[in-house]
């Protein structure tokens, strides 16, 4: 704002003297920018005091990158995100969203919370349209999971992406991007990952989730040793689930705070004026499950395109699909049978019915 609509002179009373603002109206967008970059470097901290969830990475050119570990449903780690930020100043902050669930960032809470916990067939339909039979029917069971942990604990999920999101917005040129791979090449490429036994298992698992969830339980996540330990007895169930939803995501993560760390092209007065290039402040928010991947991953060259490419449907797959189909049509059939069944035994017991059937069998009879 201050760049467009720079501080203009004031008129004072005719019998006083006229003062002038110490900004000129003429002042170019390159001087406008450099005033709030200089604003936003008295404020960021030179040795800033971070929460102990906080991972510190550079850049081989200078660029630095603080990626916030959080557990999804965790009042603290929202404050932790809120104190990053305002500490570091960032010139961009990624989150681990993509498009498909940037909806929850300008919804207020407790339509969150209402949705959440709201799991109906408007929203399997959507599910399945967008991912396909198979994926959509496993975001419906991991979306009964989260309406689980929301319906214990009161608490929306994704909290501590709104607070990135507003904090993002007070800072100057901060830019906010979406760092996770988009949900259905997830989905896909998780369903095809795994066996025809180990999605029935599954989705066994998820559909009978009714253990308590306190909030002890949710900051526990956000320890390191702990994590580790539950995501260990996870590889050891489903290691190709986890192959496909935590450790590619640590790839595509990885990959997008990098690209979010490169220098910034500060404004030239003309275009004579040589490039001047400054090193990036990035906050990543990401939860805490993908802090160790986006570490091991950091000095490595990345190539995101084998992890978005989405496999054809294994023969498993397939009979699974038809499996489903088949019981879901087989079920209304059987619900278009039994009401037919019903509504004719109704319009049968109608005396009008009754007695005009009547006439029949005597027309029937005469001839």
């Amino acid at each position: 704002q201050a760049a467009a609509d720079p501080m203009s002179s004031f008129d004072a009373p005719e019998d006083g003297p006229k003062e002038t603002s110490s900004v000129s109206q003429n002042i170019s967008d390159a001087d406008a920018f450099k005033i709030l970059l200089e604003m936003k470097m008295k404020k960021r901290q030179k040795q800033p005091t971070l929460p102990s969830t906080v991972t510190e990475l550079d850049t081989e050119d200078g660029s630095k990158v603080y990626v916030v570990g959080t557990a999804h449903f965790s009042d603290s780690s929202k404050k932790d995100v809120v104190k990053t930020i305002q500490e570091v100043q960032p010139d961009v902050v990624v989150v681990e969203l993509c498009q498909y669930r940037v909806s929850m960032l300008k919804m207020d809470e407790k339509t969150l919370l209402k949705e959440a916990k709201e799991i109906n067939l408007e929203k399997l339909q959507q599910a399945i349209k967008q991912n396909g039979v198979m994926s959509g029917l496993m975001q419906m069971l991991l979306l009964k999971v989260s309406a689980h942990i929301t319906e214990q604990l009161g608490m929306a999920p994704g909290g501590e992406f709104r607070e990135a999101f507003k904090e993002a917005s007070k800072v100057p040129f901060c830019k906010f991007h979406l760092g996770d791979r988009p949900i259905p090449v997830t989905f896909k490429r998780a369903i095809a990952a795994l066996s025809f036994w180990q999605k029935v298992k599954l989705a066994w698992g998820l559909c009978f989730l009714s253990d308590p969830i306190s909030k002890d339980d949710v900051e526990k996540c956000k320890q390191k040793d702990l994590l580790e330990q539950m995501m260990a007895e996870m590889i050891g169930e489903f290691p190709d689930l986890h192959r496909t939803i935590v450790s590619e995501r640590d790839i595509y993560l990885t990959y997008m705070l990098k690209q979010a760390a490169k220098q910034i092209e500060l404004p030239r007065a003309s275009e004579i004026e040589p490039r001047k290039y400054i090193p990036a402040v990035v906050v990543g928010v990401v939860g805490m499950g993908h802090v160790p991947g986006i570490e091991k991953n950091w000095n490595s060259d990345l190539n995101i395109q084998e992890i978005m490419s989405v496999p054809p449907p294994s023969a498993s797959s397939k009979i699974f699909k038809f499996v489903i189909k088949a019981t879901v049509f087989g079920l209304m059939g059987y619900g278009c049978y039994r009401i037919g069944q019903r509504t004719a035994q109704f319009i049968l017991s109608m005396p009008a019915a009754q007695s005009y059937l009547q006439k029949l069998t005597e027309i029937r009879s005469q001839h």
